[in-house]
This record gives C-alpha cells, structure tokens and sequence, in this order.
C-alpha cells in the first residue's frame, strides 16, 4: 500500500532485520520497502555467517504510521525475521540535541583558582563597579534566550512546556551553528502574561538577547512589547519577525521575476495572527502600499463589528479600496498572495483570477493553502514553507544573523530599520544571474547568507543606537564595538 505524501528524512528508521545468507533476500528486502511508498537509502550487513545474514535497513517513510506499515510488510516476508526497529529522528534526540561545554581546560590547580575562587570575585567586582561589564566579562555577550510557553509550537498548537522543549533545543543547535551564538532553551509553566514578562525581565541580566518562540497570539504580541519597553537588550519573536523577513525578501525577488515593483502591487494576505500582523507591518515599511487583510471572518475592514485591537489597527492601516466579503472575493486582479493561516483556503480557480504572472506564497505548514503543483499552473511564482518544494520561506534564514549583528553591536533593542536591513540582505544573496522563478530566496546553508544578514543588521543596529543612546556613540571603536576598558 502507497502512500500520497513523498518519504522525508524526517520520518527515517532503521530496521535491523535476519535473512538467509543464500538467494534473493537482500533484494526483496528493497523491492518489498518500494512497494509499500518505502525509500530505502542505505543497506549494511551488520554481521555475516553461513547461514544467515543480520541487514541494517534504513529507509524513510511519509509519516508514524506509514513508517509501521514497512514493518509490517518486511515482516510479512519468508524467512525474514524484524529483529529491531529504530527511529533516527528519536535516537538523535536522545538525551538532548545541546550541551555546554568550557572554553578553557580545569588542568591544574592554576586554571582552576582564575576561573573560579579566588580569582573570578576580581571579576565579579568588576561588574558590580559597571553592570555593563557583564557583556565583555562573561557568557552573556553572546548568549542568547529561547523562551517559550509551549502554546503554539509549530503545527502541533497548546502542547505545553515540557513537549516545546525539543522544538527550543533545536532552534539553540542552529543559533550556535550557524551563527556561533550561545542560545539556551527556556520553557516556561505558565501562560499567564504577566508571569511570562516578569519571569523573562527576571533572568535578562544573563542574556543579550532574547527570541520568544512559539507563543500564541494575541498574547505575544502583549508579551513582546511589554518586554521591549522595559529590556534594554533586543526582544524578538520569531514567528512574527523572522517569517516577516524572509517573506519581504522572498516577496522583493519574486516581483523582480515578474517586473512588478513593491509601491504598485496588490497584495491580499490571509492570516491575522502573530505571524500575519509582523509581515504586514514589515511590508508596509518598506513601502507596499495597496494590502488586503483576510481572516476566517473574511476581509478585515473598518466596519466589521467586534474586532480586537490588533485587527483594528489592521482595518485602518490596510484595504484602500474598501474591500468586503470573503478571500475569494478579495483575490480576482490581486497581484500577490500570502497564507500565513490554514491548509487548503483558496483554489486554482481563485489563482487564475488573479492579474497575469502573480505570486503565491502558501505559507501554511505542513499543508498550505493551496498545493504548490496546483497553483504553478497559472502564478508565475510560488512559493511555500516546506521543504520539500523550491523557494522555501525559511525563519531560519533570517534569526541567525539577525542575532549575530544585534550581539556584534552589543544593541539595546531591534528596529523596523534593523528587520528591513535583514530582509534586504537576504534577498541580495541571491545573485542577479541565479535569481529565476524557482530560485528567489538562498538555501539556509547557502555559503555566506547569514553572515552578510549579521553585517547588515549590524550597522543598521549601530545606527539605530547611537540615535537613540548618543552618549554612546564616542565609546564606540571603529568597528563600532564599545570600546574595553
């Protein structure tokens, strides 16, 4: 029995099987995995003996139960016994995907009495004289915290600390490989707002940054200000302002394939929540002009009955030509389209009305709200948020080197100017000769994406800074670091 979904890595196992040394067991291993959706991508022989061989099968399957159901067709073979399955996915997770570790060896007596007593109270006095210090003299220069409350982790909705832990420790892995920074998973057990941001604004002192992380909206948008107001380090949330970067990257590239500029395209965005809002604000910075707002209510406009806040602001600030009623009605001449809410909201039918050489993104994972196949039959680009599909919308091109150039520039906060710059660099690292309908934003582990992110945001930091803190900028070197002491 096949599956419709193509195998994923993600859903990788290994099966430790025993055949009989002599016939065709092997290729009937192989044979029998194809036929049930089954990819094999390697084959060991573990161990050898005359009569019987113990084979090492690994292979990926579409999902848990598709995974199960290769099993049971491996077992259902003659004299084929399943000795062992392994999932590679939870075997990688085992024990954690992080850890810490010393820069400097405990070799001696020596080593030990200057990184801790007698020697590190000179240091601690040090700080206690100027708090400021702290970034220069420990950890906290580059250290980054992954807070979360488990309310809205990925696709799978209010799952709660313990399960959002996996999710904080693997966003940390990529801090520190992509952009060698320090990140700590933080999940909290609570969902109370103000616990939340007295929590955060208690542990700040040992971080330059702190990046919330799956937090359901409307809260976060309430935690996240809170936090900025009363932090002087930056507060980021990634699910608004990292989806809103790369999808102003991704969106700038696209109109360049088509030959449509920002100013003058129609866009209808679908998706009011955390996400929705951060990329609208990012858009209308950088200078879109004529953005229609959809929710499961429809077109959000000015006189809709019983909106909150946040969709107030959205109805005054969006739909100049006063648009009503529901996407479908919203999207015939549109120029661009953005999901950032539910699988399967709008159809082919609904794309082919659209003005010539549109652009979809269908943001919605793991299911978008439209499939990618079907919607590249009449937009000129398209673009998801899975990976198995070109022109990926990837956060993780985005929060790396965001945090690089915010910790580089020791920053007190994070500006529009800051995303906007981010969002720019991002979409200049692809170049003019690669840029095509299926290439509008770089691969995350494109050679040099995160680093020319981190320089970019850098200097708009240090600009925004020194506007804001002048008494700041003559400590500052001249590649903008405050001076040592």
């Amino acid at each position: 029995m096949k599956t419709t979904a193509a195998p994923s890595i993600s859903y990788s196992i290994t099966i430790r099987l025993e055949v009989p040394s002599g016939g065709s067991a092997i290729s009937d291993l192989t044979t029998t995995v194809e036929r049930a959706g089954g990819l094999v991508t390697a084959l060991d022989v573990a161990a050898s003996g005359s009569d019987a061989l113990r084979i090492d099968l690994t292979c990926a399957a579409s999902d848990t139960d598709h995974s199960a159901r290769v099993v049971e067709s491996l077992r259902a073979l003659d004299d084929v016994a399943v000795l062992k399955v392994s999932d590679r996915t939870f075997l990688m997770h085992l024990g954690g995907v992080i850890e810490t570790a010393t820069k400097h060896p405990l070799r001696n007596r020596d080593d030990l009495s200057m990184i801790y007593t007698p020697g590190v109270a000179r240091i601690c006095q040090a700080i206690a004289a100027d708090k400021e210090d702290a970034r220069r003299l420990t950890v906290k220069r580059n250290s980054v915290a992954v807070v979360s409350d488990g309310s809205a982790v990925l696709g799978l909705g209010n799952i709660g600390p313990h399960a959002a832990l996996p999710v904080m420790e693997g966003k940390a892995a990529l801090f520190k490989s992509f952009a060698d920074i320090d990140a700590w998973p933080i999940v909290l057990d609570t969902q109370d707002v103000d616990q939340i941001v007295e929590t955060v604004a208690a542990i700040s002192p040992g971080f330059a940054g702190i990046n919330l992380e799956d937090i359901s909206a409307p809260r976060c948008f309430e935690i996240e200000a809170r936090l900025r107001e009363r932090l002087d380090i930056p507060v980021f949330h990634d699910d608004q302002h990292g989806t809103a970067v790369v999808v102003l990257a991704a969106l700038r590239n696209a109109l360049k394939v088509v030959g449509k500029d920002l100013p003058q395209a129609r866009i209808v965005l679908v998706g009011a929540g955390a996400a929705g809002t951060a990329v609208l604000k990012v858009l209308l910075h950088a200078g879109a002009v004529d953005v229609t707002v959809c929710d499961v209510k429809g077109v959000v406009h000015t006189g809709r009955d019983g909106m909150d806040p946040s969709l107030a602001w959205i109805a005054e600030h969006t739909n100049p030509a006063g648009h009503t009623g529901s996407l479908a009605e919203a999207l015939p001449g549109a120029d661009v389209f953005i999901g950032v809410s539910a699988p399967n909201l709008i159809t082919a039918e609904d794309v082919e009305a659209m003005a010539s050489d549109s652009v979809v993104f269908a943001l919605a994972n793991p299911d978008p709200e439209i499939d990618p196949a079907i919607a590249r039959r009449h937009a000129a680009v398209v673009a998801t948020g899975r990976s198995d599909y070109p022109n990926q919308i990837n956060n993780v091109l985005a929060f790396p080197g965001i945090f690089r150039g915010l910790l580089d520039a020791q920053s007190h906060g994070i500006s529009m100017d800051v995303l906007i710059a981010a969002a720019e660099a991002v979409a200049g690292s692809v170049s003019a000769d690669e840029l095509n309908a299926n290439y509008i934003v770089p691969s995350v582990f494109h050679h040099d994406v995160h680093q020319k992110v981190a320089a970019a945001v850098r200097a708009a930091a240090i600009a925004a800074d020194a506007s804001q803190h002048p008494e700041e900028a003559d400590h500052r070197g001249d590649d903008g670091q405050r001076d040592p002491r």
